[in-house]
Formats: C-alpha cells, structure tokens, sequence
C-alpha cells in the first residue's frame, strides 16, 4: 500500500532556498576575504616598511589586523544574515497569504460555494492577474451554476403540464370516466408533440453552444427567406388580429446570401412567433431586410408591450422570461430566442434586440455575412 506522499509547503521551501542562498554567499564572501584580505595588507605594508623593521611591530601589525577583519566579517556577515532571514519570512509570508487565499476559495468553490472571491493583492502584476482572472472564473461558475438551476426548475414547469393532462386523462379513460374519441386523443397528442418538440428545441441550443449544429448552407435569396417566414406564418396572424407587414426594398429581395435555408428561416418564424405572443389585436409588426456590402440586416418590429431595459440582455437566454406568468399564459417555452441566438451564432452572425420601454414595442435585428464562413460545420 502507498502511503501518501508528505509535501513541503511552498513557503518553506522559499524560505530554505533563500536560506541556502544567503549562506552560500556568507561563505563566499568569507572565503574571499580570507583569500584577498592577507594579500592586500601585506602590500600595504611593505610600501610602508623602513629598512630596517622590526620584526615584532609587523607580526603584531599582521596579527591586529587579522583579528580586527575576522572579527568586522564576521559580525557584518551575522548582522546581514539576520536582517535577511526577518527580510525573507515576510516577504514569504506575504507571497502565501494570497496562495492560501485562492486555496480556500478553492475549496468552497469544490463544496459548492460558487460566490466564494479572492481579495486583489498589491504584491505583484502577476498575482493580480491571477486573482483577477481566478475572480471571473468564480464568476462564470456563479452564473451557469444559477442558469442551472433555472434551466432545471423551468424544465421541470414545461414538462409538468403536459404529463399532468396525458396523466390525468389516462388515469380518467382508466376509470372509465373519459373515452378515447377523437378530441381526447387530438388533445393528448398536442400535449406529446409540445413534450416533444421542447426536448429537440433544448438538444438544439445545446448542439449548438457545443459546435456540434451541422449547418447545410447554399445561396439563397433574401426575399424567398421573407416570403417563406412570412407565408408560415401568416394564418396566425390573421387569427390574432395582429398586422403582418414584410418591407424589403428590390436590391434587399435580389441579395443571396450562403446560409442553410432552413435554420435561417426558424430564426425569422421564432422572431415573428415571439412577436406575436407580445402583441395585441391591431397591432402591427414588421418583417424588413436591408443589404450592405458584406452583410445583411434582418429587422422584426412591432408596436405590441416593449421590454425593459434591465430585460433586454438577458432575453436571448434559455428559459428567460421578462414576465413568466404571462409568458406562460401565452404558451411559449421560452427557448425560442436562445435558438434564434444559437443558429445566428453558428452562421458567424449576431443578433439583438432593443425597445424604448414597456408598451412602446421592441424590434429584434439579425445580421449574416454574405457568404458563409469556414466555421460553419457542414457535413
């Protein structure tokens, strides 16, 4: 059986290897004055000699100043010694406190601390980044550890629903209470295709966040893109009440661009199913183009509820709502912008969005290169 090997702490093997320095330089100035010292006294000396010395004066002369260098050394080599070895643990002191620090952190980030921070030192460039960077990460972690956790908890919500009315109407067909004529088994398979479809839309975003989304691009028009999301779209509209209006100029609709047809236009039909969930009967929303020399500019707008500034950067992620319980009433998953968000990133394009308030309606751009870039994955 191995027996766990005993490791040194760092500040002592600091303070043992700037110990073992200071002694090899105590022994070497020693060694250099005994060497030198000698030499130069005697050259001293016979500059000074008369013709006839007295053997006496020289041999107290030389014994005089061999003890007065020996003595001097070896005081100023044990003085030096000292202040350095005080100088040394607190300069070793100062360089562990902050290791030790991390290493706590550490070990409440392991536990499951994820707000655990290390105070910034003064000691170092190199340590400030490290604690710096050692704080971002904490913070991530505190970030996706909290999105976990929603992400789970509103899972858990979306998936309730559903089982509950299939459960619920088994267990009444069991009792002999329902039947299975052609509302109830329309009604349990909206309920499956609903637990179905958010299963794919969650394996969605998440091949995409992991670069495993396989992307088929060729040319295409702008203006087939508008008209496909426009002609899916449109019978709901129409139920709602709510105006849909698609605006792109000639030039705009003539433009092709490289990406896959149809992931491009389950970005355009989520914008304009979001819009529509955040819109009322006679409002009016907008599906435009505009074409630049290396990009186009996809734009839904509406004049339906607005967003909240605090909202807006937050809106493209899984499960986010502005208003859950509305949100929920109106029946969206809320993973539909994180989809948008993910497909338009894997085309190496952006998305945002923006709203001067509640009640004054939000518009959502999309833009895409022209042309499709190497990182997109095709297979």
């Amino acid at each position: 059986m191995n027996r766990p090997r005993r490791l040194t702490g760092l500040g002592t093997r600091i303070l043992a290897a700037l110990i073992l320095v200071l002694c090899v330089a105590v022994v070497t100035a020693w060694v250099v004055a005994l060497v030198v010292g000698p030499v130069i006294f005697d050259d001293h000396m016979e500059m000074v000699e008369s013709a006839d010395p007295d053997p006496g004066v020289v041999a107290h002369a030389e014994e005089a100043f061999d003890a007065a260098w020996r003595l001097s050394l070896l005081l100023a080599l044990l003085a030096a010694f000292g202040t350095s070895i005080v100088v040394t643990v607190i300069l070793v002191r100062r360089l562990v406190r902050p290791i030790r620090k991390i290493h706590d952190a550490v070990g409440e980030i392991t536990e499951g601390d994820y707000s655990a921070r290390v105070p910034e030192s003064s000691i170092g460039a190199e340590f400030t980044e490290l604690m710096v960077a050692f704080n971002s990460m904490a913070a991530e972690l505190d970030r996706t550890e909290l999105t976990r956790q929603r992400l789970l908890s509103d899972l858990a919500h979306e998936m309730r629903t559903p089982v509950s009315t299939v459960d619920g109407y088994l267990e009444a067909m069991q009792d002999g209470v329902a039947h299975a004529d052609e509302p109830t088994l329309l009604m349990l398979r909206e309920q499956t295709e609903r637990l179905k479809r958010l299963a794919e839309d969650i394996s969605l975003v998440s091949a995409a966040e992991e670069g495993r989304l396989n992307l088929r691009p060729a040319p295409v028009a702008v203006g087939e893109l508008l008209d496909a999301a426009s002609a899916q779209i449109h019978a709901r509209y129409q139920t709602a009440g709510v105006r849909l209006v698609v605006k792109a100029g000639a030039r705009a609709r003539s433009v092709m661009i490289s990406v896959d047809r149809d992931r491009i236009g389950q970005v355009l039909t989520n914008l304009l199913d979001n819009a529509l969930h955040h819109t009322d009967p006679d409002d009016e929303v907008v599906l435009s183009a505009r074409a630049s020399r290396s990009s186009v500019t996809f734009e839904v707008a509406d004049t339906g509820h607005g967003i909240e500034t605090d909202h807006l950067p937050h809106i493209f992620e899984r499960f986010y709502r502005a208003d859950s319980a509305r949100d929920r009433t109106h029946g969206g998953s809320g993973i539909g912008l994180a989809i948008v968000r993910s497909i338009v990133t894997a085309h190496d394009g952006s998305v945002w969005a923006s709203s001067e308030g509640p009640g004054r309606g939000a518009a959502f751009m999309v833009e895409l290169p022209h042309a499709a870039q190497e990182s997109m994955k095709v297979p």
